[in-house]
């Protein structure tokens, strides 16, 4: 392992915004779970959350526009998660955390109505069927959320792939959930979607929007039904 890592990693142990569980899954007592407010953050404000959150910059940009929120990025690398709380040091941000657990155990780690928005950015499309799964917006994992997320929160996806985008849209028509808002261009055609969605980017929206790929957007709600069904 390189240096850099090394010291990475020996660093980000201490971070006070980290929270790097040492558990064997699945884990049903996590001292976090459902006092993220209380006991992290110390404020009973909104709780969102970027999964894939990679160095940060999407969670660190949103904390600074909304600080009447708190933030929380999830990613299993901690090398990537570094640079995102390093930096939310540095600026005194409170309203910002990482988590270092791989997204298919959030819901060991949040309780019931504990989350009130959810962010997935530029995610692995996984476009082989037999991946189906762990896409981040599949059945799977929108059941997952709705273990968490109040009633009312809304799922928010930004990825620069047409296909995967496709397929959130139909699995949202599939199981009747109310979309929001859907753009296939996000930057040529947004429509009515908030400023905030265009100005904060992340690394890799940017080098995107540079090569003049295409972002989408899709925004939607998962209250319709009690349980999503293929």
């Amino acid at each position: 392992m390189p240096k850099n890592k090394h010291r990475k990693f020996a660093e980000i142990n201490a971070f006070p915004n980290v929270v790097q569980p040492e558990y064997t899954y699945p884990v049903s007592d996590f001292h976090l779970k459902g006092k993220w407010g209380e006991n992290f953050f110390h404020n009973d404000n909104p709780i969102i959350l970027e999964i894939g959150c990679g160095k940060g910059e999407y969670t660190i940009g949103l904390a600074k526009a909304y600080p009447q929120y708190n933030f929380i990025g999830i990613d299993i690398k901690g090398n990537r998660l570094w640079t995102g709380a390093k930096s939310a040091m540095e600026n005194a941000m409170h309203n910002v955390g990482f988590l270092r657990v791989q997204a298919e155990h959030l819901h060991c780690f949040f309780a019931k109505d504990e989350v009130s928005g959810i962010w997935v950015t530029f995610p692995d499309p996984q476009l082989n069927k037999p991946k189906e799964k762990k896409r981040l917006t599949s059945l799977r994992f929108q059941n997952i959320y709705k273990g968490f997320l109040k009633k009312g929160g809304s799922v928010m996806l930004k990825t620069d792939n047409r296909h995967f985008f496709d397929y959130t849209l139909e699995v949202a028509s599939e199981n009747n959930l109310e979309v929001v808002h859907a753009t296939s261009d996000l930057y040529g055609n947004p429509g009515n979607v908030e400023p905030l969605v265009l100005s904060v980017q992340t690394y890799y929206e940017s080098i995107f929007l540079e090569k003049g790929d295409k972002i989408s957007f899709m925004e939607f709600k998962l209250d319709q039904v009690s349980y999503l069904v293929s």
